[in-house]
Protein backbone atom coordinates (compact mmCIF):
# COMPACT_ATOMS: atom_id res chain seq x y z
CA UNK A 1 0.00 0.00 0.00
CA UNK A 2 1.52 3.58 -0.81
CA UNK A 3 2.08 5.97 2.17
CA UNK A 4 0.92 9.37 2.87
CA UNK A 5 4.28 10.68 1.34
CA UNK A 6 4.55 8.55 -2.00
CA UNK A 7 0.67 9.52 -2.60
CA UNK A 8 1.95 13.47 -2.33
CA UNK A 9 4.89 13.20 -4.44
CA UNK A 10 2.52 10.94 -6.88
CA UNK A 11 0.36 13.81 -7.11
CA UNK A 12 2.56 16.60 -7.58
CA UNK A 13 4.82 14.10 -10.72
CA UNK A 14 0.76 14.25 -12.44
CA UNK A 15 0.40 18.07 -11.34
CA UNK A 16 -3.02 17.51 -10.10
CA UNK A 17 -4.82 19.15 -7.35
CA UNK A 18 -5.98 17.04 -4.63
CA UNK A 19 -9.54 17.45 -6.08
CA UNK A 20 -8.55 16.60 -9.02
CA UNK A 21 -7.34 13.05 -7.65
CA UNK A 22 -10.49 12.75 -5.50
CA UNK A 23 -12.52 13.07 -8.76
CA UNK A 24 -10.09 10.37 -10.51
CA UNK A 25 -10.25 8.19 -8.13
CA UNK A 26 -13.76 8.80 -6.88
CA UNK A 27 -13.58 9.31 -3.64
CA UNK A 28 -13.85 12.87 -1.40
CA UNK A 29 -11.44 15.54 -1.33
CA UNK A 30 -11.14 14.83 2.39
CA UNK A 31 -10.20 11.50 1.66
CA UNK A 32 -6.85 12.48 -0.40
CA UNK A 33 -6.39 15.03 2.50
CA UNK A 34 -6.42 12.29 4.98
CA UNK A 35 -4.45 9.73 3.24
CA UNK A 36 -1.78 12.79 2.41
CA UNK A 37 -1.39 13.50 5.62
CA UNK A 38 -0.49 10.53 7.24
CA UNK A 39 2.76 9.30 8.13
CA UNK A 40 3.32 5.81 6.52
CA UNK A 41 0.51 3.81 5.10
CA UNK A 42 -2.55 6.20 5.87
CA UNK A 43 -5.20 4.29 8.42
CA UNK A 44 -8.27 4.47 6.36
CA UNK A 45 -10.31 1.89 4.42
CA UNK A 46 -8.56 -0.51 2.46
CA UNK A 47 -10.54 0.30 -0.29
CA UNK A 48 -10.73 3.76 -0.77
CA UNK A 49 -6.63 3.89 -0.72
CA UNK A 50 -6.77 1.26 -3.53
CA UNK A 51 -9.16 3.69 -5.32
CA UNK A 52 -6.49 6.48 -5.07
CA UNK A 53 -3.46 3.99 -5.81
CA UNK A 54 -5.26 2.72 -8.83
CA UNK A 55 -6.61 6.34 -10.50
CA UNK A 56 -2.62 6.91 -9.96
CA UNK A 57 -0.74 3.62 -11.56
CA UNK A 58 -3.64 3.87 -14.39
CA UNK A 59 -1.62 7.47 -15.21
CA UNK A 60 1.72 6.20 -14.97
CA UNK A 61 2.46 6.41 -11.72
CA UNK A 62 5.22 3.41 -10.12
CA UNK A 63 4.95 3.10 -6.26
CA UNK A 64 8.72 2.15 -5.61
CA UNK A 65 10.23 0.02 -2.39
CA UNK A 66 14.04 -0.47 -2.13
CA UNK A 67 16.66 -0.40 0.26
CA UNK A 68 16.91 3.15 -0.06
CA UNK A 69 13.48 3.38 1.34
CA UNK A 70 10.30 4.44 -0.49
CA UNK A 71 9.30 6.57 -3.68
CA UNK A 72 7.73 7.10 -6.91
CA UNK A 73 8.21 7.49 -10.62
CA UNK A 74 5.93 8.32 -13.57
CA UNK A 75 6.41 6.09 -16.21
CA UNK A 76 7.13 7.00 -19.63
CA UNK A 77 4.38 6.54 -22.01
Amino acid sequence: MPTGEQIRAARALLRWSAVQLARRAGVSWRSVQRAESAVGVPAMHTMTLNKVREALTAEGIEFLQNSNGQGVRLRRR
